[in-house]
């Protein structure tokens, strides 16, 4: 009885014990996580792909041909019918700002729009003189939309270089051959005339009911005004508060009409005490008139 177990024992032992080892363990475990799962599905496709890639690249014949191709490919996209710009449409611009805008551009059409940069040559045409803003976008059909606000002039600037036309901030517009080709605006003279186009505006605007004897505004000094009027009168402005210093001489020509009279010269540099100059003739007489007047006393 006793053999019998022995033996039966024996035999349960020899075996082998179904439990995984302990490295085996380890493994099969490692290879659960998700990281390794990930590893086996994506990245091992993608190693081999790219070993693939790497050995067939590997010629410089296949690089030329490969590289061939994706232009190709590239080029028959971009100037496919519905990519192609064939004009350039341009508002609110004169003739003469539409022409140098195209000159600026210089673009040859057809042209697909993937050649084009909007920015770049929005930014080329912001800088002609004669614009204020400017955008631009492709319209269906291939049509480049221009819209552009131009600087409307605001005076006629008279520097040692010529005459220019300026807008009512004081940025040029444009040359200007003769003061008559735009008489219709006041002429600025003086040093610094245009960085003080706005005060210089302002005035304009102030003098509007004497803006058919208005000729212009002179800048002394970089710091103040003088007026000047038709027939050669002048308003001598302060530095400070020109604009309601020209107030108070408007409010007296408004009540006595002051420059229907020989006056020459209003000087309102000190506005605490204005001075009134008369013409020679008109000074002249009026002396003649107080020495009658004290020789007959």
């Amino acid at each position: 009885m006793r053999q019998m177990i022995a033996r039966a024992t024996r035999k349960k032992s020899d075996k082998p014990d179904p439990a995984p080892s302990r490295l085996a363990y380890r493994l099969q475990r490692l290879a659960l996580t998700p990281s390794v799962r990930r590893g086996f599905t994506f990245g091992v496709p993608l190693f081999a792909v790219g070993l693939i890639v790497t050995l067939s690249l590997a010629d410089q014949d296949r690089r030329d041909a490969v590289t061939n191709w994706v232009a190709d490919i590239k080029s028959q996209v971009q100037t496919r019918e519905e990519f192609m710009v064939k004009m350039l449409a341009v508002d609110g611009a004169s003739d003469t700002v539409t022409e140098d805008v195209r000159e600026v551009l210089a673009l040859d059409f057809p042209i697909s729009s993937f050649d084009l940069d909007l920015v770049e040559m929005q930014n080329r045409v912001q800088a002609l003189d004669a614009i204020k803003t400017v955008s631009l976008r492709i319209k269906p059909g291939g049509v480049l939309a221009m819209q552009i606000e131009q600087r409307k002039p605001a005076f006629v600037w008279r520097t040692a270089r010529g005459l220019d036309l300026i807008d009512g901030d004081g940025h040029l517009v444009m040359p200007v051959e003769t003061r008559s080709a735009r008489s219709d605006l006041p002429l600025l003279t003086g040093l610094g005339a245009d960085a003080a186009a706005k005060e210089a505006a302002a005035l304009v605007r102030t003098a509007a009911p004497i803006v058919t004897r208005l000729r212009g505004l002179v800048r002394i000094g970089e710091r103040r005004w003088d007026v000047v009027l038709s027939d050669g009168q002048k308003i001598k402005l302060p530095e400070a508060n020109p604009v309601a210093a020209l107030e108070q001489v408007l409010a007296v020509d408004a009540a006595q009409d002051l420059f229907a009279r020989d006056v020459m010269q209003v000087d309102m540099r000190d506005p605490r005490r204005p001075t009134v100059r008369l013409r020679p003739d008109a000074a002249q007489t009026l002396r003649q008139v107080k020495f009658t007047e004290l020789g007959n006393n």
